[in-house]
């Protein structure tokens, strides 16, 4: 069923947001939030993905990011597979106390479908959102960097591990990401 988010535009820069099913905080273990970064800097490397900002926090993650060979739907179907596969291999291999119930909640939301046979970590929308204009832009980087700071993790955007505000500061971050600055917007896509 489609939600209305679509990514029409291959080629586009779009804001994107990854929810885990049922709000379960995965993301509250650092693993599975380096397991996001992994499959993000693979994507970065191997398969054309631009990530232009991000943030993960425990249920969800947000990003800023485009297909640089216009297969953006390609690349997020990817990515959430992989992701998706070594976390579940991550919860049954590494110390979880939650271990029972996350696998249990995730077989509950595969529902045994041809999509997802066994287990489903991630929800099959992307709540995908084109990035038209440069204020659209700017709008979108402020939500992604402010969302620890409103979520009461940190008081400074900058002081979040698992974000791109990081680089944004002038800082090393844990994933290199192709900083925006004024001036690099067309007036309909991120380059």
């Amino acid at each position: 069923m489609s939600t209305g988010y679509q990514i029409k535009d291959q080629d586009a820069a779009y804001f994107v947001t990854f929810q885990v099913v049922n709000w379960i905080d995965i993301f509250s273990r650092q693993i599975y939030r380096e397991i996001v970064i992994s499959g993000l800097r693979y994507c970065m490397l191997n398969k054309g993905l631009a990530v232009y900002a991000y943030v993960i926090m425990s249920n969800h993650l947000h990003l800023l990011i485009r297909g640089v060979n216009g297969n953006l739907s390609g690349i997020i179907r990817d990515l959430k597979s992989y992701t998706s596969k070594q976390m579940i291999e991550a919860i049954k291999d590494f110390p979880e106390s939650r271990r029972e119930w996350m696998l249990m909640c995730f077989a509950y939301a595969a529902g045994g479908t041809a999509r997802n046979k066994y287990y489903q970590v991630w929800t099959h929308e992307n709540h995908a959102m084109l990035v038209y204009s440069p204020g659209f832009c700017n709008e979108k980087l402020t939500y992604i960097h402010m969302n620890p700071v409103r979520a009461g993790i940190v008081q400074k955007p900058e002081e979040y591990i698992y974000s791109s505000a990081k680089n944004y500061a002038g800082l090393d971050g844990i994933l290199d990401v192709n900083v925006i600055g004024l001036g690099m917007l067309g007036v309909d896509r991120v380059y």
